[in-house]
């Protein structure tokens, strides 16, 4: 089948990953971490929110760029962001600033914790499209990374237990993208075969680059309208910004 037949022909099965595809998740968190910070501006005085927020950022995308990092911290989710506010503030202390007590650093990324989870929240569409893809008879799978207990309440939370044929949580399977086997095991799940499957979902490594390596058409959920970064190596089969494309 070619790419313009896949485009516009709905496939057997449909793979989708869960946080930035179908949640509202890690989209909006420098605001939040704005914000937290802005409550906190008299605990950290003489230290400006703004030069905090930068340096959580910087110490955010350090921890979470390497794979391995990665598969660690991720099932380790609060743990994780205490320790980026911890070496953020361990970074500013190198340049001269006063470091907060670990105490406070724990209190500012546990507050985070509780605003990011508050703020969950499915796309606008995403739940209508689950359900008018399963009226069309399309197979679908739910495939995430991520720790056990956290991501089942999640499924729970936003009533998606009942629109996936498989629901494959990473910290359940004991495997996760861009494992081969997460894929794989999905596919075996809903009875379809690579060429028979797309791949949805907001991450280019583990949704686009190592399922189309199988011959799963890839689809970039690019829901926050930010575009292909620079350079970037990975070529997405299709680019949505809704998931209500997927219907066109």
């Amino acid at each position: 089948m070619s790419t313009q037949e896949q485009m516009s022909t709905l496939p057997r099965a449909i793979l989708f990953d869960l946080g930035d595809t179908i949640l509202v998740a890690f989209g909006p968190s420098e605001f939040q971490w704005r914000r937290v910070l802005a409550s906190y501006r008299e605990h950290l005085a003489p230290l400006a929110p703004a030069a905090a927020l930068n340096a959580i950022i910087d110490s955010s995308r350090e921890l979470w760029a390497d794979p391995a990092r990665h598969k660690y911290w991720r099932h380790r989710i609060v743990e994780a962001r205490r320790r980026i506010v911890a070496d953020a503030f361990a970074s500013l202390g190198a340049s001269g600033h006063p470091v907060p007590a670990s105490t406070l650093c724990d209190e500012i990324a546990d507050c985070y914790n509780r605003l990011h989870d508050a703020e969950l929240r499915c796309f606008p569409d995403a739940l209508e499209t689950l359900d008018r893809l399963r009226g069309q008879g399309v197979k679908l799978a739910l495939v995430t990374n991520g720790a056990a207990v956290p991501q089942r309440a999640k499924v729970v939370r936003f009533a998606l237990e009942h629109r996936f044929d498989h629901i494959q949580i990473e910290g359940e399977h004991g495997f996760g993208k861009p494992e081969e086997r997460a894929y794989t095991h999905a596919m075996t799940a809903l009875g379809v075969t690579p060429g028979e499957t797309w791949m949805v979902g907001d991450n280019l490594e583990w949704e686009v680059a190592a399922p189309q390596r199988l011959g799963i058409h890839a689809i970039w959920h690019d829901g926050y309208g930010t575009g292909l970064p620079p350079g970037c190596p990975v070529r997405p089969d299709r680019i949505i910004r809704r998931l209500g494309e997927l219907l066109a």
